[in-house]
């Protein structure tokens, strides 16, 4: 049995843990520059923007990190169309040897369910185009890409460039 529940300071080590392993999942091994004290910072601030439920396992056999089977890690973001926020999922992983239970599923319905009991219009995720089993189980649940949409980011260089280019400009 498990049960899902709002991540607490001493889930930080397994969510960290599982981070490195969605990252390696997802081809990006070295990409994580996340530490465990910017992770505890940013979820259990004052004033909170980034929000974490896991799934926890209640087996006597298993105990500390093992006992978190998967976690889900959030942030709130707005629709001006709509006029209120919606939820933007940015991880959602389970363990390998706990996939196939309905983890997944239960961590998507909790967070359906907070937007829900907050009036938030929308609830959203970005998949990589070759994770197919993530795929047919978002569609499975009755989630839909959005056609005509590209996701765009600037980050690193090209994010520094640009952002220096507004101080040259505020400055001339």
């Amino acid at each position: 049995m498990s049960r899902i529940r709002s991540a607490s300071p001493a889930d930080v080590p397994a969510i960290l843990g599982m981070i490195h392993d969605l990252a390696v999942y997802e081809l990006e091994p070295d990409a994580v520059r996340t530490t465990a004290a910017q992770l505890h910072d940013h979820l259990f601030r004052d004033n909170a923007q980034v929000f974490a439920h896991v799934v926890e396992s209640d087996d006597p056999a298993l105990s500390g990190d093992a006992r978190i089977l998967g976690f889900a890690l959030w942030f709130l973001n707005y629709s001006t169309w709509e006029g209120t926020h919606g939820l933007y999922l940015e991880d959602l992983y389970v363990r390998p040897e706990a996939r196939g239970g309905g983890h997944g599923k239960a961590l998507l319905q909790a967070l359906a369910r907070v937007a829900v009991d907050r009036g938030y219009a929308r609830f959203e995720w970005s998949v990589l185009d070759w994770n197919e089993p993530s795929i047919n189980f978002y569609k499975s649940v009755g989630a839909g890409p959005m056609d005509g949409w590209h996701v765009f980011r600037l980050d690193g260089d090209a994010l520094a460039s640009f952002g220096a280019a507004a101080d040259a400009a505020a400055r001339a």
